[in-house]
Order: C-alpha cells, then sequence, then structure tokens
C-alpha cells in the first residue's frame, strides 16, 4: 500500500493514477474538508480528464482520510513555497510531513518526495530530521526525489505520457520506486541521486523562465521601435536552432515562477541571468499596467474609464490561480488607474477580488477596453462579441482590426 500525503494539484493525481493502475493507494491530507468532499464523491478542481479518473480510483477501491498510514511507502506531495525576501525555499510544509511519518512507519519504509525543491533542501532539512529522530537512513529509512514533471490544464496526459526522474541514495531502491511509477508512467524513467533529481527538476523549469524573460524584454524592445515582436519571433523559430517562447503578461502558477528563485536563493552571487529574468517577468503586470494607461491616453480618458480584465488564472482553461500575473497586477493598479477593474474568469465561480463578473456578456457591456490576460477557449470563441471595443491582447490571440499588443 502506498500513502500519498498532500491531495493537492499533484499529490491527488498521482494518487488516481496509482489507484487505477492496480497500486492500493490511501491519499491523506490534513484539510478535512477537502477529505470530505473526496469522499462525498467529488473532485476539489477542475482539470481535463480528472473526474473520469477519480471515478475510475473510487472504483478500484482508493480511500481518502486526515490520518497517515502504517505502510511500507509514502509518496509526499505537499507546498513548497519560497521567502520572496530570500528567495530560498520553505522546506517547513516537507518536514512536518516527513516527521509525521516518522511517527507511525515501519522500519524500512521509503518516503519519497514528490515537491519541488532546491537543490540540497534534502540534505539540509530532511536527512537532519530523519536523523535526529534515531533512525538510519539506508536501513531503517529509505530516501527518494521523484519530482512531478506536470502542468495544470494537462495533467492526466502528461502523467501518462512525460518521462520521470527518480533521485536515490541507493540504486536497487531507486529501480524499485522505478517499477511502481512504471505501473501508469509510459515515458522513460531514469534513475539518479538525489541531490541531480533535486536540480534538474529546477534547471528544467528555469531554463523556460529565462526563454520567457527573453521574449519579453523582445517584447519591450520592439515596443519601442515599433516593431512586431510576434512576427520577429515567427521568423526567427523557423531557424531549426532557435526556439524563443511567446510573451505575455507574466509568469504565474507554481513552477515557473516560483522554482527558479531557489537558485537565486542559494547562489545570489552566480544566478545573475536567472536573478534578471526573473525580474523581468515579475515586472510584465505593470508593464501592461502601463499599456493600459497609454491606451486610455491615445483615446481620450475621459471616454475610457471602463477597463475589463479578462482572466484571473495564471494560464488557460484551468482554475488554478497561484502566482497569477491578473492578481499581481490588480494589487498594484491603485499606483496607475484611479477606477478601478472590473474582472472576469469562466473558471472563477466564487468572487475572489472586486468588481468580479461571472457572465461574459454582463462583463462585456460594462467595459470599453478589454485587456485578455488569458486565453480562455471561451474568448477564442467569442472574439465577435469584441467587436466595437478597445482590445488590449496580451496573448496574441484576437485578429481583429485595430487590436493593441504588449
Amino acid at each position: 500500500m502506498i500513502n500519498v500525503i498532500g491531495l493537492g494539484y499533484i499529490g491527488l493525481p498521482t494518487a488516481l493514477m496509482l489507484a487505477t493502475h492496480g497500486v492500493e493507494v490511501i491519499g491523506t491530507d490534513y484539510n478535512r474538508e477537502l477529505i470530505a468532499t473526496l469522499n462525498a464523491g467529488k473532485t476539489t478542481f477542475k482539470e481535463k480528464g480528472l473526474d473520469e479518473l477519480f471515478c475510475a480510483a473510487l472504483k478500484s477501491g482508493i480511500r481518502f482520510n486526515t490520518e497517515y498510514q502504517v505502510t511500507d511507502t509514502y509518496i509526499i506531495s505537499v507546498p513548497t513555497p519560497y521567502d520572496k525576501f530570500s528567495k530560498k525555499v520553505d522546506a517547513s510544509y516537507i518536514v512536518a510531513a516527513v516527521k509525521s511519518v516518522l511517527d507511525i512507519c515501519p522500519k524500512g519504509a521509503t518516503i519519497i518526495i514528490e515537491s519541488t525543491v532546491s537543490p540540497g533542501t534534502i540534505d539540509k532539512y530532511i536527512r537532519p530530521v530523519i536523523k535526529s529522530n534515531g533512525f538510519i537512513i539506508g536501513e531503517d529509512i529509505n530516501l527518494v526525489h521523484a519530482p512531478e514533471r506536470i502542468i495544470p490544464g494537462n495533467m492526466v496526459y502528461e502523467l501518462l505520457h512525460n518521462n520521470r526522474t527518480i533521485g536515490a541514495d541507493d540504486r536497487e531502491i531507486g529501480e524499485k520506486i522505478k517499477k511502481i511509477y512504471a505501473s501508469f508512467c509510459q515515458g522513460e524513467i531514469v534513475v539518479t541521486d538525489i541531490r541531480t533529481a533535486e536540480m534538474t527538476k529546477v534547471v528544467e523549469n528555469t531554463y523556460r523562465a529565462v526563454n520567457i524573460a527573453f521574449a519579453n524584454e523582445l517584447a519591450k524592445i520592439c515596443r519601442q521601435a515599433s516593431m512586431n515582436v510576434y512576427e520577429i519571433i515567427k521568423i526567427c523559430n523557423m531557424h531549426p536552432r532557435v526556439n524563443i517562447l511567446q510573451p505575455g503578461p507574466g509568469v504565474g502558477g507554481h513552477c515557473i515562477s516560483v522554482d527558479p528563485w531557489f537558485l537565486v536563493g542559494d547562489y545570489p552571487s552566480l544566478a545573475k541571468v536567472i536573478d534578471e529574468s526573473m525580474k523581468t517577468n515579475d515586472a510584465m503586470p505593470d508593464f501592461v499596467l502601463n499599456r493600459i494607461y497609454d491606451i486610455m491616453k491615445k483615446n481620450k480618458m475621459t471616454d475610457i474609464k471602463r477597463i475589463g480584465l479578462y482572466g484571473l488564472t495564471y494560464k488557460e482553461n484551468v482554475d488554478d490561480m497561484r502566482e497569477s500575473p491578473t492578481l499581481q497586477l490588480l494589487e498594484t493598479q491603485e499606483r496607475h488607474l484611479a477606477e478601478p477593474l472590473k474582472v472576469y474568469d469562466p473558471f472563477i465561480e466564487h468572487d475572489v477580488v472586486k468588481n468580479q463578473y461571472h457572465e461574459l456578456d454582463k462583463f462585456l457591456a460594462d467595459v470599453d477596453l478589454v485587456v485578455i490576460m488569458v486565453k480562455h477557449n471561451e474568448i477564442r470563441q467569442n472574439m465577435d462579441k469584441l467587436k466595437g471595443k478597445l482590445v488590449l491582447d496580451c496573448q496574441n490571440i484576437c485578429e481583429l482590426p485595430g487590436v493593441y499588443h504588449i
């Protein structure tokens, strides 16, 4: 039996996938409301294919509760936030979970940490906890790091098809855990050491963050030079060795907007390019606000007072708002605009910000300038409703004449 600890965006799909592939699973989370929802037969967030996977897992016998289980294998998938001042990882959730496991686990149990951590976190925070509780690592407890590699919006598919990394102190233990993930993972599974596994996950997200920052910087340069950044990137990407990502209103989620800071926090004198890249990405919501202000001036501010932000989530077609550029923009809007911004997102059913709408038509009726922050399918399918509006398209999806871009 496997006890999956932490049933959020990563832990729940992992638990469900294991359960539907012949593994006995009990999911544990301290959040009693979350557990009650799952036991009532409902999922706790929206994700393509998740409800179907959940139903299949229930038929396979998956169970959920708030208590840690006595078993030989644990998967820990709890949050790993970072301190926004020091840029270092906050390992407190993982440490707490490991301590709880140590209270009840039998000798020889394996603890698999799926949570993304900065390189060296397990050495610095987890090993000392295990040793201080009287356990010998490699004899009483086996440690493994198997970082998740999935993205909201496509979790179920990526759990099945993405390659994975298993980091372990002992090769034999690594191969044993590899077989567990191979029960459902069709991608290649590489077994390595723990520090390498920690670093590779962070580096993957850092690479993308730096690439996005380059695109965002290009957008600013092209804006000043009155050039089309999207056409330039399209032409450059025709070269077989060039793959520039697209600029946007900012970077959100709990991976690309967070993981690179781990390297900055741990290696401040070395991670210069990463540091500047993250600052560039973090500055994009303010850049969008300035673009809104420029558009208002060009179109007579007295006539353009009602500004609407389309999209609250950090990416399209999900309900995940973690580190959302729209939320970042709203935090600083008072510095730029006296008139409160109106907001709408089809995936956010409850009020989370002021002036939030829950119907597209009502939202559009009450705004003069629509700022497309997120490229949900809904807005792609309703472009005709934007006719007659000023549009600032931060995602380059609107082909109506006269559209503004970042």
